[in-house]
């Protein structure tokens, strides 16, 4: 993980106006906004790499409301759409979603079911194998 942390901060791409991190409480509150409990690990990551930016992929954030990116708002898209609602979206591309299971596995959901061959068995894999080798 801090590997993958550490390419991430060495990638991260200048922006006008930065990302935050969240903190805990706000993780808490984002929980009870969505009804579901954030995996392990899609929680590591809101709170210590959801601020780079790097790529055409743009993973959820949790600090600003006001983001196209905010996980309540993806999370509101994504199961208005079809996404099953005990799996939290990690990423939104082009009308498919990266999510993450309640144990941390990152599946693809694409054309309204799961992609059984494509799956990564946590978001840091995802983000080593996807995010950061696919920019």
């Amino acid at each position: 993980m801090e590997e993958v942390i550490d390419r991430l901060r060495e990638l991260n791409e200048p922006v006008p106006v930065p990302l935050e991190l969240p903190d805990e409480d706000t993780l808490v509150e984002i929980q009870e906004q969505i009804l579901i409990h954030l995996p392990f690990e899609l929680r590591e990551y809101l709170l210590k790499a959801s601020d780079v930016v790097y790529g055409h992929l743009e993973p959820v954030t949790a600090s600003d409301p006001h983001s196209h990116t905010y996980l309540p708002d993806v999370t509101a898209r994504a199961w208005h759409e079809g996404l099953p609602r005990y799996l939290v979206p990690l990423c939104e591309d082009r009308g498919r979603y990266y999510a993450v299971d309640p144990e941390g596995q990152v599946l693809l959901w694409e054309d309204g079911e799961i992609n059984e061959d494509q799956q990564w068995d946590s978001v840091w894999h995802w983000i080593d194998e996807v995010w950061l080798e696919g920019a």
